[in-house]
């Protein structure tokens, strides 16, 4: 037990200073506006930082060059985290350097801390210490899932809201809700209502979870403990409202009731938008009378799509190793064909769900589905009726729940009776040497993208911070 403990150890420790050092690697080294839409999301913090206030979304300090409006009408929990520990560093110097790193550091630390609740929900989710360390490299290290935490944007803050909700919803699936559960679902869903629109959907399912959980059948009868679902929903829901009503309502008044502040950022565009950018003359595959089927046919939307999502940094233009593309193409799937394909037994049921009933089960991977559906929709139709962007970014709020089919599905097949019975008969450990091979390849893709792809492009093309 001991040897044991000492090796989870080590792989804890490296798992955490693999993450310190590539993070503020790539922290540091990126060019100030080289990440994605750093330059435009960066003035909302530095505008916090110099007036200890939020600002309107109209402010024309922050007002988006060409396009015409701001990030200020979006929820910006993450550049108040951002902008006010910028104010604090302010008391003590005004580089622009280490405030551009104060800004960038706050996104590493909720990076740190959504690894760490990685490895929670690992331990919830896999029986076996395999599998998890597996789910958690393969969530953690992905280079795109790492890059988002470097630099200014809300994707940080995003990824830790689904890994929080996605925590307290097993919990709570294991536990009729404790208190416990029901405080860490509401944080994740404050956090993420307040971050980024296109994580919604797990809002939404922690809701229909929630509410399917204490529907019940016995004697061929439905019933709903109502009682139980008012007292622990109403808990959860006083303590979403707490935390974002102020959000809301602040949106209301300042915009003529537009809560979410959609329709006004599309009317701020429309004042001072380019014509280039303006809504009613950017020209998009939808205003050129082209169908959804022509943009995937005659573009590089699959591609690009499914290339960011596993690893594009820089301004989507510094790409890795084709043979990184070709490792996690394969292995993503081939996971979730091993997941489909090998039928389940009584012994695989992830931890989270073996005490539940297999209605609430199969409901459990409709709602994950639709998570992971939901973001890639929503891309699909941004980029054919707004504005051509097909960025793997959108489409990590997929990550948790793809990782864990995935994973799954390398779960079954190491369960497989042959296996099992080669690995007794022959006293040879596939299971762990398979989960140590696999998690140092996502290791060194990793480390080929930062050190081998990305850093030498940044030296290549040197900018000062």
């Amino acid at each position: 037990m001991k040897k044991y403990n000492k090796f989870t150890t080590c792989i804890v420790l490296f798992y955490f200073i693999l993450y310190l050092v590539v993070g503020l690697s790539l922290l540091v080294k990126q060019p100030f506006g080289n990440p994605p839409d750093e330059y435009n999301r960066y003035l909302i913090p530095q505008y916090i930082a110099e007036h200890g206030t939020l600002p309107n979304g109209y402010e024309e300090s922050i007002r988006i060059n060409d396009y015409g409006f701001s990030y200020g009408f979006q929820p910006i929990l993450p550049y108040m985290f951002q902008g006010y520990a910028m104010w604090f560093v302010k008391l003590f110097t005004t580089d622009e350097t280490a405030l551009l790193y104060t800004a960038r550091g706050v996104n590493l630390i909720l990076g740190l801390l959504t690894a760490w609740l990685v490895l929670l929900l690992a331990k919830e989710w896999f029986r076996d210490r395999h599998s998890g360390w597996i789910f958690a490299f393969l969530a953690t290290f992905l280079p795109q899932s790492i890059f988002i935490h470097t630099y200014v944007n809300t994707d940080s803050c995003c990824m830790l809201s689904i890994v929080i909700m996605l925590y307290g919803l097993t919990l709570g699936l294991k536990s009729r809700f404790s208190l416990r559960s029901c405080v860490i679902m509401a944080l994740g869903i404050i956090l993420c209502a307040l971050s980024y629109y296109n994580a919604y959907g797990y809002i939404l399912s922690s809701i229909l979870l929630f509410t399917a959980f204490f529907l019940t059948s016995s004697g061929g009868k439905l019933h709903f403990h109502l009682r139980e679902f008012l007292t622990k929903g109403g808990f959860i829901s006083v303590l979403v409202l707490l935390g974002i009503s102020w959000w809301f309502i602040r949106s209301a008044i300042l915009y003529e009731g537009d809560f979410l502040g959609l329709h006004t950022r599309d009317a701020c565009a429309a004042l001072y938008a380019s014509p280039a950018f303006h809504p009613d003359t950017r020209v998009t595959w939808q205003n050129q009378g082209f169908s959804l089927w022509d943009m995937l046919q005659n573009s590089d939307f699959w591609m690009l799509s499914s290339l960011s999502f596993i690893g594009i940094y820089g301004a989507m233009d510094i790409i890795t190793s084709i043979w990184v593309y070709r490792f996690y193409k394969s292995l993503i799937f081939c996971g979730i064909l091993l997941s489909v394909l090998i039928p389940p037994s009584a012994r695989i049921h992830t931890k989270e769900l073996k005490q539940t009933g297999k209605g609430l089960r199969i409901f459990y991977h409709i709602n994950m589905i639709f998570c992971m559906l939901m973001p890639f929709i929503l891309s699909l139709i941004y980029s054919y009726s707004v504005d051509y962007q097909p960025q793997g970014r959108y489409l990590l709020p997929a990550l948790l729940p793809l990782c864990y089919y995935v994973t799954h599905g390398l779960d079954k097949l190491f369960r497989l009776r042959p296996l099992c019975a080669f690995q007794k008969r022959f006293n040879k450990p596939i299971r762990t040497w398979a989960s140590v091979l696999l998690c140092s390849v996502i290791t060194f893709s990793l480390l080929l993208t930062v050190y081998g792809y990305a850093f030498p492009f940044y030296n290549a093309n040197s900018v000062a911070p």
